[in-house]
């Protein structure tokens, strides 16, 4: 048997591959940079290779396995992710084109090109991403559409009749999906839940280690987005609780599990609270932050006995938190004994000098604590200094930043100085989550990106009980050597960079409105969407029948629309057809291959009607010979004319 399918010709392979790559693109910005490269790499040479004719079924194969051992190397197997599936997805697509040769492999390209926008979606519901995937559907539709006409050897549309009738086909469907978007019953939880990352975003964790948070610190991308009701807090008081890191193993800090289980901590909070909305980007993870104290967990969370939050579910979306801080007055100020232990608590042999130190400053300093904690400060003041670049922590990590190179970030500044609080005998522990803000004058709310991830101590000190205390802020000014802002803004003053600053605040403000008004769309935003009808609570049954209701508008809107496209475009012989079903209802149909005078003398026969013999003379000579010379009288007389009553067939 012979493979008779058509081929496809040079303008046909074009249009196909240009949609499938297009398709494919806003999957490959959502992937690690150097895997995203390999993949873009091998589906161009793919299709450079099989342009003439399809690669050998061996050649396929090791593409296959290149693509796969690509993903590996990338993302490893410990953990496979939704975006290792994504990844995949687009390994396959980008070798799919290895064997286009026939329209029948065409259609199918195209069809499995448009996974890939929305596998997209998984992992970023963003502006760019959607209009990416439209205009890859956009292509896709153009593309088929150019495939059916090469399938029928018609002559192919000008560009400008092809986006009409892809337009036509848009508007057929997008009534329902807006009615379904904005109508449908949202639930107030999902019924199911979105698998996570194998390489996850990066975000606060409930862990800590010398260099663990380089990568974290170097992305400045948003981490969450603050809207504040009221009044601002000053700078010294945008400190963003995240996890608290109570246990210590000589070099990494972790969260006591126990404490995550036991109800919040007894806080007697100040007057001064600030009133607040957080929208936090995806992490993958359950970690939530607030600001440094929050008075109550928002619905969908849990405040545990260290006053950090943490969310039911994963944060895989987009999530939106309504909150309420206040600096405390007295926090824990009863240490119950378990916790004293878990806060004084070193494991055996490691930093002996930190603890040779401590325990001299205790001896000089009696029961003062609070003298303790000023001269441990005092002496960051004087000798140490902030940078990145930092040296790999050996055996003793502490001692060597002590004594050694006493230049570090956080990270090194925080859990030095609990370990130091702890061998002095005073309860201590790490807190992690974010410090500061910048404020987008745009659209008026403060973003906080993930390169201010920050970790600052709390001791606990008589009658006040937990006290946050920021060693790294103890920092001389002019021994602060080297940030990223330094780094990210080494040309602010550039007016060519602050063009550049003004229209990221704008791109991040159209971002927030993209967030707002799509992403966050969830059941209590659909309630509040009746709200201007007089709606303040809408059942669900309402909603349903609202939905019902809009959805068969959209559906008669389709059909008329079809309905509209099968009729004839040519005004004259849709008028000729009109007047011939007049004359069918009363048995006298016209025969398909029946010439409009003989039809119109076979009628007059059974029903004498002159004015029809003279009407289906003017439609001939209009139609065929050209010479009418009043087509809008001809056209108001076929519309006008009725049978005449008289004997039927």
């Amino acid at each position: 048997m012979t493979d008779a399918a058509p081929t496809l010709d040079r303008n046909a392979r074009t249009w196909t591959l240009a949609s499938a790559a297009l398709a494919l693109l806003p999957l490959l910005l959502q992937l690690p940079p150097m895997l995203a490269t390999v993949i873009a790499l091998a589906a161009l040479m793919t299709a450079a290779l099989s342009w003439r004719r399809v690669l050998p079924m061996p050649v396929r194969l090791l593409l296959v396995l290149g693509m796969l051992a690509a993903i590996v190397w990338q993302m490893g197997l410990v953990r496979p992710g939704r975006d290792t599936g994504c990844a995949l997805l687009a390994a396959m697509l980008a070798i799919k084109s290895s064997e286009l040769r026939s329209l029948r492999d065409a259609r199918s390209l195209l069809g499995f090109a448009l996974f890939s926008p929305f596998a997209a979606f998984l992992l970023d519901q963003g502006p760019l991403t959607t209009l990416l995937a439209a205009l890859a559907g956009l292509c896709a539709l153009l593309a088929l559409q150019r495939l059916a006409q090469g399938e029928g050897h018609a002559d192919a549309l000008p560009l400008r009749g092809q986006l009409k009738d892809v337009g036509r086909l848009l508007a057929l469907g997008l009534p329902l999906a807006l009615a379904s978007f904005w109508l449908f019953p949202r639930l107030s939880t999902p019924l199911w839940g979105v698998p996570e990352r194998a390489v996850s975003t990066p975000g606060l964790s409930d862990s800590m280690e010398p260099g663990q948070w380089l990568d974290l610190m170097a992305d400045d991308t948003p981490a969450l987005r603050v809207q504040f009701f009221g009044a601002v807090p000053e700078p010294d008081q945008r400190y963003w609780r995240g996890p608290v890191l109570t246990d210590f193993d000589g070099r990494r800090w972790t969260r006591d599990r126990a404490r995550t289980q036991r109800p919040p901590a007894i806080v007697d909070a100040g007057a001064r609270g600030w009133d607040y909305q957080i929208d936090y980007e995806p992490t993958d993870r359950r970690q939530l932050v607030a600001l440094d104290l929050p008075t109550r967990a928002p619905e969908g969370s849990t405040l545990d006995a260290d006053m950090s939050l943490l969310s039911d579910r994963t944060l895989s979306a987009l999530s939106r938190w309504r909150l309420h801080s206040a600096p405390p007055q007295h926090f824990d100020s009863a240490l119950p004994p378990y916790l004293r232990r878990a806060a004084l608590q070193l494991p055996a042999g490691f930093n002996p000098r930190t603890a040779t130190l401590a325990r001299q400053w205790r001896q000089e300093a009696g029961s003062n604590d609070e003298a303790v904690v000023r001269r441990a400060l005092q002496w960051i003041t004087t000798d140490f200094s902030y940078t990145l670049d930092t040296p790999v922590a050996g055996r003793d990590p502490i001692d060597e930043f002590l004594f050694g190179y006493k230049a570090g970030f956080c990270e090194h500044f925080s859990s030095a100085f609990v370990v130091l609080m702890r061998n002095a005998g005073i309860p201590a522990r790490v807190v992690t989550g974010f410090a500061g803000g910048t404020r987008n004058r745009v659209g008026d709310y403060w973003v906080v990106r993930r390169m201010d991830a920050h970790a600052w101590a709390e001791v606990w000190l008589p009658q006040r009980g937990w006290v946050r205390v920021d060693p790294t802020a103890a920092v001389a000014p002019e021994r602060i050597l080297d940030t990223l802002d330094d780094r990210l803004l080494a040309d602010a003053g550039n007016p060519l960079q602050q063009r550049w600053l003004q229209l990221g605040q704008m791109g991040d403000w159209l971002r927030r409105g993209w967030n707002d008004l799509v992403l966050s769309f969830d059941a209590r935003r659909q309630q509040q969407l009746f709200k201007p009808l007089g709606l303040d609570d809408i059942a669900p049954g309402q909603l349903l029948s609202g939905f019902v209701m809009a959805a068969l508008a959209a559906v008669l809107w389709m059909a008329w629309l079809l309905a509209r496209g099968e009729r004839e475009r040519d005004p004259l012989l849709r008028a000729w057809h009109r007047l011939g079903r007049r004359y069918a209802r009363l048995g006298l149909a016209r025969e398909p291959h029946e010439p409009a005078l003989l039809w119109a003398r076979r009628v007059h026969a059974c029903r004498p009607d002159p004015a029809l013999l003279a009407l289906s003379q003017r439609f001939a000579d209009a139609r065929y010979a050209g010479t009418c010379t009043d087509l809008a009288s001809l056209l108001r007389d076929l519309r006008r004319h009725r049978p005449t009553s008289g004997a039927s067939p």
